[in-house]
């Protein structure tokens, strides 16, 4: 009697809660997909630098931790796992961010031949809509490349790729625009490695941010691979980039998987 009264109970607190695929088995997953979860999220990141003050990660913590929180406010979709290396320049010789150690880069078309298969993988196995979001800027284009391309070979099928530029875009525009509201200076936000994204990383992974080194280890320039001032940069700051690429880029999704 009592294993049939632990039974229920058992059972129900075994039911998977995360949204990550790689820690759902695949009878769990099946599952998912055939109760309705046919969204599955391809987060991009990179391995690069970002200046003496942020950890070569960067880019895959933030993807990996906006992605499962826009799959949550999505409440129909899975992430995949963070698509780790990129395009990031030539190595011979060594272009953009490959003059900094530990920068990791591979060929566009290998790239782009990554995300057609696994894409291709996803729809196999019951995926409708395969979203691609990337955080660094150097590849979107490539993104939008690779879903119109699948969309072209899918033009028969249900299955439908999306790129979704406002994920990026809203670090460009809104979390910009918010922070010059503030009274901070483009030259103080940056492009690389300055306030804005800085900021947004002690947000979501304080631990990637040396907070003691940009206090202490005076004024960065490009020459440090820094573009921008990080000096007064905050996860508070920080929440404002979040909150708007989490509420921008959960409404692009629904209005592109809800189109014919």
């Amino acid at each position: 009697m009592m294993a049939v009264a632990c039974g229920p109970a058992a059972a129900l607190a075994q039911a998977p809660t995360t949204v990550r695929l790689e820690d759902l088995t695949w009878t769990e997953l099946r599952t998912l997909i055939r109760a309705g979860k046919t969204t599955v999220i391809v987060p991009v990141g990179g391995v690069e630098q970002s200046g003496p003050d942020m950890a070569l990660g960067k880019h895959d913590a933030r993807v990996r931790y906006l992605a499962e929180r826009i799959a949550r406010s999505l409440g129909n979709a899975i992430v995949a796992p963070v698509v780790s290396y990129v395009p990031e320049g030539t190595i011979e010789p060594p272009t953009g961010h490959m003059a900094f150690p530990g920068t990791i880069t591979i060929p566009p078309e290998v790239f782009r031949q990554t995300l057609e298969s696994a894409a291709m993988s996803f729809k196999l196995h019951g995926f409708r809509d395969v979203v691609f979001l990337g955080d660094h800027g150097g590849y979107q284009m490539d993104l939008k490349a690779v879903a119109d391309d699948l969309n072209h070979h899918w033009v028969k099928s249900p299955a439908r790729a999306h790129f979704i530029p406002q994920y990026y875009r809203a670090t460009q525009t809104t979390y910009v625009a918010a922070l010059r509201a503030r009274g901070y200076s483009l030259a103080q936000i940056g492009t690389h490695a300055g306030l804005a994204d800085t900021a947004l990383t002690l947000a979501i992974d304080p631990q990637m941010v040396r907070a003691q080194r940009i206090r202490t280890g005076g004024r960065l320039s490009l020459a440090d691979g820094v573009h921008g001032d990080p000096t007064g940069a905050t996860a508070a700051l920080g929440e404002i980039g979040v909150n708007a690429i989490i509420r921008e880029t959960t409404k692009a999704i629904q209005i592109a998987v809800a189109r014919p």
